[in-house]
This record gives C-alpha cells, structure tokens and sequence, in this order.
C-alpha cells in the first residue's frame, strides 16, 4: 500500500517537502506527563505552560534549527493541537508520533493486553492513514515505542509487532525507546515481523554507549539514536567516544542526535540545556573532535529527511 504522504513529511500542519526540514531534532517532547502511574512519585514531565515552551522552540529556532520530532504519545500527554499551535507560533515544522509507549503507561481504554496484534496495528494504521479522531491532525512516525526494562514484555511485544505491521503498511519509519541496551531485543521482533530495519531508529543508544552494541543495531541496517545529548545523567566523553567510533568506521548514514527534553529542569528556563545543546556545545565538540561539517550535515539534516520522507512499500 502507498502511504497518504509518500514523497512528503507529515507534520501537524499537513504534508511538506522533505527540503523544508532543515536542521532537526529527532526525539523531543514539548508536552509530556510521565508521574501519574502508580509507583512514580518524582513528578516526572513538563510543564503545562504553551508560552514557556514556545520560548524554548524559538531558542531552538534562532540557532538554526528547523525541524522537531515530538515522540509523546497516548497515555504520556499527547497533545496534537498544542503541537500544532506551538508550530505555528514558532514556524518551526513539527512532527507528531504515534503508538503506545511502554507497559507501564499503556492507556486502560487501548486493551493492549486483551487484544490480536492485528486489531492493534488496524488502530494505529487507521490514524496514520486518517489522522488523530477529527482533527485531521497526522502522525509522521511510528514511536517511541519503548521497553520499561531491557527486555521485552508479552504486551510490549505485541504493541511492537503491531507496529512493525503498521510500518510495512504505511511506510513511515519507526522509533524506539530502548535503555540499557535493549535494542538488539526489539529489532529481532521487528525483523520477525518483516520491518525494513533501514526505517528503524534505536532510541536512547546513547544510555549504553559500549561501540559493540551499536555496531550490532547498526549491522542490521538499523540507526542509532544519540538522543540523550546534554543529560547531565550521561557520561558525555564515552557517549562521544562511541559516537566517533561509528564515524571512523563509516556509519554515519545510520546516526541521528537530539536531546530527549522531557523534565521541567531539562529546559533553558530552569537552568537546562534545552532544546539547543546540541547546536551550542555538542556540534562544536564534534568540530574540535575533527568531525567534518560533511558528517555533522548528514546526521542533523539529510538522515532526519530519509528517514521522515513518507515511501511508498
């Protein structure tokens, strides 16, 4: 089947030209609430605040940037029409996932664990291919489709074979939360399912920078997500390390960069790196590190287009 935007990004504001992406941030959160399952008492997520977060898109934007790939899904704060606000307050072009996240967080109403994966993927197809209820408001991608722990649950890898089926589908490429090198784990399902591993990204690489972990992900035609950048909880030489590791053997097709904004003291306001770490310190690291501008170009702009370029399977 043709996907409704092949030759195009879908972002809340409708299809546009892969040229119009620009520098782009391939896992953020603008709106998300992570506190509200049981057991989680650290207030996790961000702040319900529309100008706040637009100030920090717009920081993002005055660096440079163009583009932002919005990850949170049903069950964490979704908002489709607060991203769609937040773009065209800030001309800065959003893309919306879609799925469902981890176990934990799975919305009751979804019936994950009660359902075929079929009838989960028919769900998710349905509003890539229709948009979210009435709005006409479409996502770009299929993610972040996460694992709690580093191993895959029974619910989980129904949600993940239904997605893969969704992707064969659809087209669109697929994005998963993997931490502690739980990566290898999904794209085995993944590939079970028939997904074109080349339209996967492995989110959260970076939680477990060991060079053979991604050379693994990377061998199967996967991409490997730096999207922790400027976490004060990462042990950023290593993370650069591995990363330069994956240069100097050539992957840089097969690598994308982003921050992963998702607490209030991730942001610029409360004292964060927010959502420009990454152009302000981490590319001129790269720079001195004796990255090329070639490369740096190829993981910010040209594999973020690949990848949200709508095919045609």
């Amino acid at each position: 089947m043709a996907s409704s935007n092949a030759g195009k990004v879908m972002t809340v504001t409708g299809p546009i030209d892969p040229s119009e992406l620009g520098v782009t941030l391939m896992h953020e959160h603008l709106y998300i609430d992570l506190y509200k399952i049981s057991g989680r008492y650290d207030a996790a997520g961000m702040i319900d605040d529309d100008d706040l977060i637009a100030e920090e898109v717009s920081l993002f934007k005055a660096e440079g940037g163009n583009s932002i790939v919005e990850l949170t899904l049903p069950g964490i704060g979704r908002a489709p029409e607060r991203l769609k606000a937040i773009s065209e307050r800030t001309g800065v072009q959003i893309v919306m996932g879609s799925g469902w996240y981890r176990e934990p967080y799975y919305p009751v109403e979804d019936r994950i664990d009660r359902r075929t994966v079929d009838d989960i993927a028919v769900d998710l197809i349905d509003e890539i291919e229709n948009g979210w209820q009435d709005t006409g408001i479409k996502p770009g991608v299929i993610g972040e489709i996460g694992i709690d722990k580093n191993w895959v649950s029974a619910q989980e890898e129904r949600v993940l074979r239904a997605c893969a089926r969704a992707q064969i589908e659809t087209g669109l490429y697929l994005n998963t939360h993997a931490v502690r090198g739980g990566g290898l784990a999904q794209l085995d399902i993944l590939q079970e399912e028939g997904a074109n591993s080349t339209r996967v990204v492995i989110g959260h690489a970076d939680s477990y920078p060991l060079l053979d972990y991604h050379l693994g992900i990377v061998d199967t035609g996967a991409t490997v997500a730096f999207d922790n950048i400027g976490d004060p909880r990462m042990h950023e030489q290593r993370v650069l390390d591995v990363l330069l590791g994956l240069l100097e053997r050539g992957y840089r097709d097969q690598v994308v960069l982003s921050h992963d904004v998702c607490y209030d003291h991730s942001l610029t306001a409360y004292g964060g790196k927010g959502y420009v770490y990454l152009q302000r310190e981490f590319i001129p690291k790269l720079l001195e590190a004796g990255v090329g501008e070639e490369a740096i170009q190829t993981m910010t702009v040209e594999n973020p287009r690949r990848l949200l370029t709508g095919i045609a399977e």
